[in-house]
């Protein structure tokens, strides 16, 4: 028996998918009120006999802030795969982050002590890895987190949780973190890193100067059944497969939809002007801002992470980032 919580969520829903096909037995926790749409809409995509396979899931109602819940889900179960997570960058969601994402997976791991689960893998971020000291340095899973106000407070957050699944480990628990970059992947127009698609599928004319880590949904998928499936424990690995600019990746984009992709480009100074004239208009129009103080300071910063761990461990090669985005933009466009 395996416990996926956050299945409902893009990781979640592709895991919970793979799982079945392989004939596992899968338990998902959710909150009562749950969407749905997500999983639905990735077994159907993905799923000849998606109806069947759906039938499969044994949903329990619970939540990671409910220990009791978590323990009940747990009951039997062997093997645990924590995807449950907020991923904001909205100021206003900093107590929720820091209670969903940290206090939810101490429970997690509390839990899975006290039923003596085999093993744990935890989704966390390369956010949680923290920023390094010098522009271009290559990031891998030995650096060390260090108090910076380029550490957003989703960063703080993943990296309280990552410390919580430590203090597990030290406490007896089996478990392996993963560390994903940016996941691409689409199961609904305005979900997930389907925004990224959305703003070029529109008409994106700008650019911001930044770099960063990019890695397939299905990638993430793959690497943690097989992190679960080895002896390889207690241990942390970055997933990412390709180093990207914003320009190459919107391009990329662009040029799977037959569209032209962005020409301007932005200066440092004007991504932080971009992010305060939204905030305004945000407020406006009663929506959430796509650009926030947090994401306009990331995407002019240049980040290179590597993968070459994993590599290693698992033998592992990435599917190309052209293929991941020509795959997704062909997804995109058959569900307008």
């Amino acid at each position: 028996m395996i416990l996926v919580t956050g299945a409902t969520g893009l990781v979640g829903s592709f895991l919970t998918l793979g799982l079945l096909k392989n004939a596992k037995t899968v338990r998902a926790l959710k909150r009562p009120a749950s969407d749905l749409t997500m999983i639905r809409n990735v077994f159907g995509r993905y799923a000849e006999n998606a109806g069947d396979l759906f039938s499969r899931i044994e949903w329990v109602d619970g939540d990671i802030l409910d220990i009791f819940s978590l323990e009940d889900a747990m009951e039997g179960v062997e093997q645990v795969y924590h995807c449950a997570a907020l991923v904001s960058f909205l100021p206003g969601d900093r107590k929720s982050l820091m209670r969903i994402n940290v206090e939810g997976t101490a429970n997690v791991v509390n839990a899975a002590l006290e039923k003596n689960i085999r093993k744990l893998i935890h989704v966390s971020s390369i956010a949680a890895l923290g920023r390094p000291e010098k522009q271009n340095e290559v990031i891998d899973e030995n650096l060390v987190w260090k108090t910076s106000k380029n550490n957003s407070n989703y960063a703080i957050s993943k990296y309280g949780a990552e410390r919580e699944v430590w203090r597990g480990v030290a406490e007896g628990l089996k478990a392996v973190v993963v560390n994903p970059s940016v996941i691409v992947g689409v199961a609904g127009l305005s979900m997930g890193s389907s925004r990224l698609f959305n703003v070029v599928w529109e008409g994106l004319k700008f650019y911001p100067p930044g770099q960063n880590g990019f890695v397939d949904v299905r990638d993430v998928v793959r690497a943690m059944v097989l992190l679960m499936d080895s002896d390889i424990r207690n241990e942390s690995f970055i997933l990412n497969t390709e180093n990207v600019t914003y320009k190459r990746l919107f391009d990329l984009i662009a040029e799977g939809f037959g569209k032209k992709g962005p020409q301007i480009g932005i200066s440092p100074l004007l991504a932080g002007l971009s992010w305060r004239v939204e905030k305004v208009l945000s407020g406006i129009r009663g929506r959430k801002p796509l650009v926030t103080r947090e994401t306009a300071r990331t995407a002019v910063q240049r980040y290179e992470y590597s993968s070459q761990k994993i590599r290693q461990a698992l033998d592992f090669e990435y599917i190309p980032i052209e293929e991941t985005i020509r795959h997704f933009c062909k997804i995109f466009m058959e569900g307008r």
